[in-house]
């Protein structure tokens, strides 16, 4: 028996748990975009999958629609792969281990995908359907979105002939998004020499933290544990003389990172001296993070005396001084929309090798001239520092249109479902509508989508009952978009 097998819309839920059954991390896409093409064949749609695994599958209007404008679906396969520590999960090979409990759907102790699987699953219920009322489809499904959104930055939109655009990767039922953050990955790459040391060896973890979406949670004071580590290695240099021998924290450079490491040296008389401060700073951050990280939880590991190769004192001079000093958090609010997050930064992936800390930052603003402010200022401090820096995945915002009849319709239809107007919102979180709005002139975008939580952490969850609300509301207002 399927787990989801009593969720309601069946057919809906029926493709979420296939989904969650395929491998579908970012840069792992080549078998679930195969599904989608299978899907295609076996229902007799026309369909294209291009190089990098984007599918777009064709249906045409149903009776009386025929000659409709044509809408596109939109959504993206790639999901973000997070777990618990404690959790045996291989996202490369391994479906997810869905479970239900009350409203809510989670996949125990790894992230679910529903960011945004549910889009692909809602636009496989329409292809499949004989009974809804619809123009022709173009159910577009991108590749890589949660990685700088690859997909649709290389893909050829020759191909869609529609221009009302529903993108099915919100997260917010009631909400009708209409602009969003454009944003980019900065990546610095700090050069590191190595002496031969012996001491104490130690590991500090600081760990328990909330996490979340680096967009859509940036302004919940959420504490991130890159940035608490450079708070913890300079703090500490007042307490005690240590060499350090690496960092380490963070999978994704979209999710507020929860874990972070870092593996120390000390003399052994030391030892008490950086208990003391381990204690006292975990103490001081539950009371500076009240109400949104009270979990947080630093822990000493001592692994005896150890004779390894630590970083030259340069070098973790350096190292502490960035991780110091890089931008996290909210950076400026929107002057013009009250409560919007105008521009915004986050350590997501800090890694060490043998000669090498490499720290990667999303950075979100809606305003390109601020982002590119905050990109210009990480790039200066990695080059003060002797680093080299580099840009991926830069993407557009998505501009407010003014004229927007899809919109109109859209919030037609919510008041005569509900009664009441639906918010319309700007939201700082990075859409592909951005990238599409640009390349592809006179479009007419909207986003949509259920309630979740907590997404891209291992906690997320998805409302049942707002999946089949949101289901209810797309099929009504796809019948609506006769002319």
């Amino acid at each position: 028996m399927a787990v989801l097998e009593n969720c309601e819309p069946k057919r809906v839920f029926h493709y979420f748990e296939e989904i969650c059954k395929i491998p579908h991390g970012s840069g792992n896409t080549k078998q679930i975009s195969d599904y989608l093409v299978q899907f295609a064949r076996d229902h007799k749609l026309n369909y294209v999958q291009d190089e990098m695994n984007n599918v777009v599958i064709y249906k045409p209007g149903t009776e009386g629609y025929e000659n409709a404008p044509t809408v596109i679906l939109q959504g993206h396969m790639d999901m973000v792969c997070e777990k618990r520590p404690d959790v045996e999960h291989d996202f490369t090979k391994d479906g997810l281990n869905l479970s239900v409990e009350g409203d809510y759907i989670s996949a125990n102790g790894t992230t679910l995908g529903g960011d945004d699987g549910i889009a692909v699953a809602y636009g496989l219920a329409v292809l499949e359907s004989d009974t809804i009322a619809h123009p022709p489809l173009e159910v577009f499904i991108t590749v890589d979105e949660e990685i700088g959104l690859l997909g649709a930055v290389g893909f050829d939109c020759s191909v869609l002939k529609g221009r009302r655009f529903i993108n099915l990767d919100s997260e917010a039922e009631g909400s009708i998004w209409i602009s969003c953050a454009g944003g980019e990955t900065g990546i610095s790459h700090l050069p590191v020499t190595r002496l031969e040391a012996k001491g104490e060896k130690l590991t500090v973890k600081i760990s328990g933290l909330m996490g979340g979406h680096s967009g859509a949670e940036i302004d919940k004071n959420r504490a991130n544990a890159n940035s608490l580590l450079g708070t913890f290695l300079y703090g500490l240099k007042k307490k005690s003389y240590y060499e350090l021998i690496s960092v380490q924290g963070g999978q994704k450079d979209n999710a507020i990172t929860r874990e972070s490491t870092a593996e120390l040296m000390i003399l052994k008389e030391d030892l008490e001296a950086v208990k003391e401060y381990c204690a006292w700073i975990q103490q001081a951050w539950r009371e500076e993070y009240a109400g949104t990280d009270e979990g947080i939880t630093v822990t000493l590991t001592d692994e005896g005396e150890k004779e390894v190769k630590v970083l030259h004192p340069t070098s973790k001079e350096k190292v502490v001084f960035y991780l110091k000093n890089v931008p996290f958090g909210v950076q400026k609010m929107s002057g013009t929309i009250p409560g919007l997050v105008e521009t915004s930064s986050n350590i997501g992936i800090l890694t060490t090798t043998e000669d090498e800390v490499t720290a990667t930052s999303s950075i979100r603003s809606s305003v390109e001239t601020a982002r590119d402010a905050i990109s210009d200022k990480i790039e200066y401090l990695t080059e003060f520092l002797g680093g080299e820096y580099e840009i991926q995945g830069a993407y557009p915002a998505w501009e407010y249109r003014k004229d927007s009849p899809l919109r109109d319709k859209m919030v037609e239809v919510y008041e005569e479902m509900y009664g009441e107007k639906p918010n319309v919102v700007a939201i700082h979180a990075g859409l592909e509508c951005g990238l599409f709005y640009k390349k592809m002139e006179g479009l007419d975008c909207v986003s949509i989508g259920p309630d979740m939580k907590d997404i891209h952490t291992s906690e997320e969850l998805l409302s049942i009952s707002s999946t089949e609300r949101v289901w209810k509301y797309l099929v009504k207002v796809l019948a609506a978009l006769k002319n």
